[in-house]
């Protein structure tokens, strides 16, 4: 089994770690990577049920990242949250799901909540970004707290929204302005591959037009997945860094990318039969890209 690599002190990566048994007991999985960022759902994911979380497991939770010091703590939202539907019952249901996620995120202090836009099933798209940023803005005016939203750029699949940078723009630019400050995006590495942003052959023209269009500023949290699928395919499978038709170079040109440094980065990646060794694995090659 791999061994612990220390983070050092300006290292801001991270994994979805498992929040089983409690939310409190995910900072301690994890250290045990070796990781001072981390992802967690704060509920079943395929579920609508709204658990409350309770005063006790939000001082424990904050209690044991300061001891593992976690410095960026962030949140799956559900896979059946549908924004952008054009069912007016599962939009509803829809955005009940996302309020409680933020109102945990926020009970939690958590730094972000991450969120798909959705699918547009009536296969119109405008209204669907329209849906997600008003589901969005509900959530966000209902709930108050430390916690932003981060959209997540989605691989493009079937009714999907959120497959361009010009979509997840749209988003934000109809979040009205005082809660506009509350939203950012999560870019994907995998996502963005089988959505057609060719991060193998034109990294640097990848992020100088994210930057135009939606502006570095905006970035809140990277994503590190390779890919199972070749590019814009626009199929969602992820793969261990540098086994996937990104392979390793953008990866090694990510870490090194200085304007980049300061952004959380979070491994979504394959946990095979032994999760931490395979955590671990990953985060010492990511790191082995910076040395010399």
């Amino acid at each position: 089994m791999p061994t612990r690599n220390d983070p050092g002190p300006l290292d801001e990566l991270g994994a979805h770690v498992s929040a089983g048994g409690g939310v409190h007991n995910a900072p301690a999985r994890a250290a045990e990577i070796g990781a001072s960022s981390l992802q967690i759902f704060t509920k079943q994911p395929s579920r609508w049920a709204e658990p409350k979380i309770e005063p006790g497991t939000i001082a424990a939770f904050n209690a044991a990242r300061e001891e593992h010091g976690i410095r960026v703590a962030v949140a799956h939202d559900s896979y059946l949250i549908n924004l952008s539907s054009p069912d007016r019952r599962l939009w509803r249901m829809s955005q009940r799901c996302f309020q409680g996620e933020l109102e945990r995120c926020c009970a939690l202090g958590l730094d972000f909540v991450v969120t798909h836009p959705g699918n547009a099933t009536d296969g119109d798209l405008e209204a669907g970004l329209e849906r997600n940023a008003a589901g969005v803005t509900e959530s966000l005016e209902a709930i108050e707290g430390p916690t932003r939203v981060l959209l997540e750029l989605t691989a493009g699949t079937g009714t999907t929204v959120g497959a361009t940078f010009e979509n997840l723009r749209s988003i934000l630019e109809q979040i009205p302005e005082e809660q506009r400050h509350r939203v950012g995006v999560c870019f994907d590495t995998c996502h963005a591959y089988s959505a057609g942003y060719d991060l193998v052959g034109d990294y640097d023209e990848v992020w100088t037009t994210f930057d135009e269009i939606i502006g570095l500023d905006r970035l809140g949290l990277i994503h590190l997945n390779d890919s199972k699928h070749p590019f814009d395919s626009r199929k969602d499978r992820h793969e261990t860094i540098g086994k996937g038709t990104l392979g390793a170079e953008p990866f090694r040109r990510l870490m090194l990318d200085g304007r980049l440094a300061n952004v959380p980065k979070v491994l979504e990646t394959p946990k095979g039969e032994d999760g931490v060794a395979a955590d671990i694995a990953n985060l010492e090659l990511l790191r082995s890209f910076r040395t010399p």
